[in-house]
């Protein structure tokens, strides 16, 4: 596989992670049932109502998405590096949050009803599970970069322009691969090469040298 396309597999492994993580926070993981209360009544808590540390991170992987394509060599490690411990977090943060224990202190906080059941019930779904996903592919992607990610082109190095721009030289009719290289570089294959500079031609507003010789002999008495 071509550094590119280890680059692009990052990149597609990380936006799906980061969308995944995102979709499943604002999901309903658990339902709370008080069904002993005065009041019966049923609760519902979102990834977000159960801590929101997954939704946080997912935004901090889809950052990371855009340093992919912005960094080099260790600068791009380091970004590896994030994302193995983006995905690792939201993967902890995912079974955490969906505990028995934590989903009734997180629903006893949003209704004091719920402190009146004897023993209310917790019902999970599978949002987690897709958050869950979300973080391993997050993880993924920070292990394909801290691996694979030094030998990878950096997005800025095609449109740096040098500081001083050579003399262009026309490409060889014979050499197909010379008019492709003009055609990257954005000149136009078919305009005439820039003549070389004539060290004997005097600069511009300089006098001729037979011109200044001729000048101060007829200015001799």
């Amino acid at each position: 596989m071509t550094p590119a396309r280890e680059r692009a597999l990052a990149a597609l492994l990380c936006a799906a992670g980061a969308a995944l993580t995102l979709l499943a926070a604002g999901r309903a993981w658990a339902h709370v049932r008080a069904t002993g209360a005065i009041t019966p009544f049923t609760q519902e808590l979102t990834g977000r109502d159960l801590g929101g540390a997954a939704g946080a991170l997912g935004w901090a992987g889809l950052a990371g998405l855009a340093a992919l394509f912005a960094t080099r060599g260790k600068v791009r490690a380091g970004v590896g590096v994030l994302l193995v411990l983006f995905g690792a977090a939201i993967g902890y943060a995912s079974v955490a949050s969906v505990r028995a224990s934590h989903v009734r202190a997180a629903a006893d906080e949003k209704s004091a009803l719920l402190r009146l059941a004897a023993h209310p019930s917790v019902d999970v779904n599978l949002w987690w599970v897709v958050s869950l996903a979300g973080g391993l592919l997050l993880l993924a992607a920070g292990l394909v970069t801290l691996l694979r990610g030094a030998r990878w082109p950096g997005m800025s190095a095609r449109y740096e322009r040098p500081a001083t721009a050579a003399p262009r030289t026309p490409p060889r009719a014979d050499d197909p691969s010379s008019l492709w290289k003009s055609l990257d570089r954005g000149e136009d294959p078919t305009a005439p090469a820039d003549p070389p500079a004539d060290p004997t031609r005097p600069a511009e507003g300089d006098a001729p040298a037979s011109q200044e010789t001729g000048r101060g002999r007829s200015e001799r008495p």
